[in-house]
């Protein structure tokens, strides 16, 4: 059985993030979503809603391979605790996968997981940061959110 492990803030979950775990649930056996909590960044969101928020999009999707965790400790071992086989990571562009690259060959070298990349697909222009910077500005954000995180955030 092979466990793919996708980690992210998800500050907000957002379609690009939601196909990324579409493509990555139908290549693995299971996908672990993992919601990271760094301590000297600030979230915009809850980590704890934002997971329950990912779950019930997962259910809605009938997604039933899918979990979502949050974390504290670095992504790598996250993913080893959990019986992670390999890292997921979304790309949506060229400058995404430089830096990408350089933190998958860390993470490899540390942990001896592989990541793979999946694009982000038709959202791929799309970040959290850009959409909660649309929302700040009175547009309608709501064709980049799933309907649950879009509940949540407002």
């Amino acid at each position: 059985m092979k466990t793919a492990f996708y980690a992210g803030s998800f500050d907000p979950f957002t379609m690009g993030h939601f196909n990324v775990v579409q493509r990555a649930s139908k290549i693995f056996d299971k996908v672990i979503v993992g919601i990271g909590i760094n301590s000297t960044k600030k979230r915009r969101f809850d980590a704890q809603k934002m997971k329950r928020a990912i779950e019930e999009v997962m259910v809605q999707n009938k997604l039933s391979n899918v979990t979502v965790i949050c974390y504290e400790d670095l992504t790598v071992d996250a993913a080893l605790a959990n019986g992670a086989d390999i890292l997921v990571r979304g790309v949506r562009n060229g400058w995404d996968y430089a830096e990408e690259e350089n933190i998958a060959l860390t993470n490899e070298e540390i942990s001896g997981l592989d990541t793979i990349f999946i694009r982000a697909g038709r959202m791929g222009y799309l970040s959290s940061s850009m959409v909660m910077e649309l929302r700040k500005h009175g547009k309608d954000v709501s064709k980049y959110l799933p309907d649950e995180v879009l509940k949540l955030i407002s």
